[in-house]
C-alpha cells in the first residue's frame, strides 16, 4: 500500500472504521455461536450432504451457505470456528504480548548485560523456522487447543520483544526521558511511566498483527490435523475438507477462506490505523 495513503488521516478512519466493523462482528459471532448458529455443528445428515449455498437452485432455508460432505452446516461450523480463532487470538496474542513486551522493554531500556543476553536468546530462537517449529512442539507435547496456544507463546515472543526493545532504545534517547531523571524519578519510573506510554502504540499495533497471526498459525496446524479435535469446526479444518471436495461443493472450501482472510486483514489494517491515530510521534 502507497505510503501517503497509509499515514494519511483521511484514510485512517475508514481503515478503523472498516477492520473495526468486521473485528466486531467477528469477536460478537464467537462469543455468541453457540445461541445464534442455526444448527449443532457436529450434526450429521447424509440426506442433506452438499446442499448449495441460498442463492443456488436447489438451497435449503434452514441452511443459508449450505453443507458439507457429511451434511452439516457450514453456517453453523464457520460460527463455531470463529469462537476457536477468537480464542486464540486473544490469549495467544496477550500472552506473548505480555512475555515479549516486558523483555523488550527491559532490554532496550537497561542496556548493558541485560540487553546482551535478552538479545542473543531472540537471536537463537529466531534463527528456527516459526511454523516448522510450531509443528514440532504441538506433535511433541501432543494436540489441542491449550497445546496450538502454548506453542504460538513459545514461538512469537520474540516478536515483541524486537520491535520494543527498538522502540524503547529510540525513547530512551529523548529529551523527555533526560529531563525525568534530572527531576529525580528512578529508572523504573522513567521507564513505566515516561516510556512505556509512548511505546504503547507500537505495542497495541505489534498486538493487533500478532492476533492475526496467531490464528493463521491455528489455521495451519488444524489443517494438518494438528489442532483441536478433527470433528471439532476450525476454519482450517474446514479448508482441508473443502480442498479435497472443491469439485462438488466448493462452498466449503471458499467461506472459511473468505472468513480467515478477511479477519486477518482486519487485524492487520486496525492495528496500523490506531497506530497512525494515536501514536504521538507520527501525528
Amino acid at each position: 500500500m502507497d505510503e501517503a495513503l497509509r499515514t494519511s488521516p483521511r484514510a485512517t478512519p475508514w481503515r478503523l472504521w472498516l477492520s473495526g466493523g468486521w473485528l466486531t462482528l467477528f469477536f460478537g459471532v464467537a462469543l455468541l455461536a453457540p445461541w445464534i448458529a442455526p444448527h449443532d455443528p457436529l450434526y450429521q445428515d447424509l440426506f442433506l450432504q452438499r446442499l448449495p449455498p441460498f442463492w443456488i437452485d436447489g438451497a435449503e432455508t434452514g441452511h443459508p451457505l449450505g453443507t458439507d460432505s457429511l451434511g452439516r452446516d457450514v453456517a453453523s461450523r464457520l460460527m463455531h470456528g470463529a469462537s476457536v480463532a477468537a480464542t486464540v487470538a486473544l490469549i495467544a496474542g496477550l500472552a506473548t504480548c505480555l512475555l515479549g513486551s516486558v523483555l523488550g522493554l527491559l532490554a532496550g531500556f537497561y542496556r548493558g548485560w541485560v540487553d546482551q543476553v535478552i538479545s542473543r536468546i531472540v537471536d537463537i530462537w529466531m534463527s528456527f523456522p516459526p511454523v516448522l517449529f510450531a509443528i514440532l512442539l504441538v506433535a511433541v507435547i501432543g494436540t489441542g487447543l491449550t497445546s496450538v496456544i502454548v506453542a504460538i507463546i513459545v514461538i512469537d515472543w520474540t516478536r515483541f520483544t524486537r520491535v520494543v526493545r527498538a522502540e524503547t532504545m529510540a525513547q530512551a534517547r529523548m529529551d523527555y526521558t533526560e529531563a525525568a531523571h534530572v527531576a529525580g524519578m528512578s529508572r523504573f519510573a522513567t521507564l513505566m511511566r515516561e516510556i512505556l506510554p509512548n511505546v504503547a502504540p507500537v505495542i497495541l499495533s505489534v498486538l493487533t498483527l500478532q492476533m492475526g497471526i496467531a490464528i493463521v498459525v491455528e489455521a495451519i496446524l488444524s489443517f494438518v490435523n494438528l489442532s483441536v479435535s478433527t470433528d471439532d469446526p476450525t476454519w482450517g479444518g474446514m479448508i482441508a475438507e473443502g480442498r479435497v471436495s472443491i469439485h462438488q461443493a466448493w462452498w466449503v472450501l471458499i467461506f472459511p477462506m473468505i472468513a480467515l482472510f478477511l479477519t486477518v486483514l482486519s487485524f492487520t489494517q486496525f492495528g496500523d490505523a490506531l497506530r497512525n491515530r494515536f501514536d504521538p510521534v507520527l501525528r
